[in-house]
């Protein structure tokens, strides 16, 4: 990923809040055929290895697990992102030596990619991946809702992955590149929006406080 030094996120507990706020990821492996990507849920455990262990799963009948990965597999979390018009810019009104640009943030993470189908190991994974999404609930669901039977059918559906994460990239592109006036003209134009990841870009605008 490409990360000028004003952009580069370095802090590990930093990256590692935005792979769990992202939520959901592009699983993404090379292969003989070529690329093969798949949108998952993953599981960060933040104290597994140098630079923590994603664990999911995904569909037994999805053929990325069956394709043996070329190098590492990697994996891409997005934060929120949001277009920035040079209407918001103070400069624009100053000197008119402005254009659009994309603010967002993202976390790459690489490492090599373990598939199983060992059913303890998965009824495990889907039980930490249910608790993790239902926590928030008032009327949370659980794995042992469903009848046993079920659940150890509805295993054999499905593959685990573990990636330990031997490399991670992280970016936040928050117009730490403009000068102050013109990051105040954006935070407040996205604050504005009716979009919500405008609003929450808006509360990532580095200001001079910061």
């Amino acid at each position: 990923m490409y990360t000028p030094p004003a952009f580069r996120e370095d802090d590990r507990a930093a990256l590692h809040r935005m792979m769990r706020e992202a939520r959901l990821c592009h699983f993404v492996t090379a292969t003989a055929d070529g690329l093969i990507a798949t949108p998952l849920p993953l599981i960060l455990d933040p104290d597994e290895g140098e630079h923590g262990t994603l664990h999911g799963h995904l569909a037994r009948a999805n053929p990325q697990w069956k394709a043996p990965p070329i190098g590492d597999a990697m994996a891409i979390f997005m934060g929120p992102d949001a277009y920035i018009t040079p209407s918001w810019y103070a400069s624009k009104r100053e000197h008119g030596k402005v254009v659009p640009t994309w603010n967002y943030a993202a976390v790459h993470a690489y490492g090599p990619v373990e598939f199983y189908d060992d059913a303890e190991r998965l009824l495990e994974v889907v039980t930490r991946l249910t608790d993790l999404h239902e926590g928030p609930r008032a009327d949370r669901w659980a794995v042992t809702n469903a009848p046993e039977a079920f659940v150890q059918a509805q295993l054999k559906g499905i593959v685990g992955l573990r990636m330990p994460i031997t490399r991670i990239e992280g970016k936040s592109k928050m117009s730490q590149n403009r000068p102050a006036a013109d990051r105040a003209g954006v935070a407040e134009g996205l604050a504005g929006s009716e979009r919500i990841s405008d609003r929450a870009v808006a509360g990532l605008i580095p200001t001079d406080s910061e």
